[in-house]
């Protein structure tokens, strides 16, 4: 089996339903931004040596892949989609946020992307996530996006952003911090 087919030389590409679309589509930018995420998870799986987060960014992924096939069908032809998250999905994400913000690594300061390896990408995941997001959020005003689907990327940003700090404090390596934040506004 060849991998090629040679009907995107023209710039279309084929999405659920059998329509073909320009490469440069709303769908198309949101579903490769996904993807491009999904495969930055797949680097921060590598270098994490702890089995349980292992497994959230292997759901994460997985998760991912079934988003990107929501995605990928616009809203009239959906109910032929058999792809749908899991019903606890968003649940799921605030669980874990929950669990990361009672460990005590998240302070009220805004710190700058970095530290371990899994971190930084981790960071660079919750940015690619947030572009995603707006990505998802444009493609809404042409067809409208799966709530679920939006409710999950946004709360995907959150826990990355909270996993980040988290394995930070794991690895004994401090999350550098810019400014904190509070009633008066950013102070030094």
């Amino acid at each position: 089996m060849r991998i090629y087919t040679r009907r995107g030389d023209s710039g279309t590409t084929g999405i659920h339903g059998g329509m073909r679309v320009p490469k440069t589509d709303a769908r198309i930018e949101a579903n490769g931004t996904i993807d491009e995420l999904n495969s930055i998870i797949g680097i921060v799986r590598s270098f994490i040596d702890d089995g349980e987060k292992d497994d959230i960014l292997r759901e994460i992924q997985m998760n991912l892949m079934t988003t990107m096939s929501i995605v990928a069908t616009p809203s009239e032809l959906r109910d032929i989609n058999p792809r749908r998250l899991p019903a606890d999905a968003v649940e799921s994400l605030e669980m874990k946020l929950d669990a990361i913000t009672e460990k005590g690594c998240m302070s009220q300061e805004f710190v700058l992307p970095g530290g371990c390896k899994a971190a930084a990408f981790l960071h660079q995941a919750r940015t690619v996530c947030r572009r995603a997001e707006r990505q998802l959020w444009r493609l809404n005003e042409q067809d409208k996006v799966d709530e679920d689907v939006m409710r999950y990327v946004n709360r995907l940003s959150d826990l990355f952003f909270a996993m980040a700090r988290e394995v930070n404090c794991d690895e004994g390596v401090d999350n550098e911090r810019w400014k904190r934040f509070g009633k008066a506004g950013l102070l030094e």
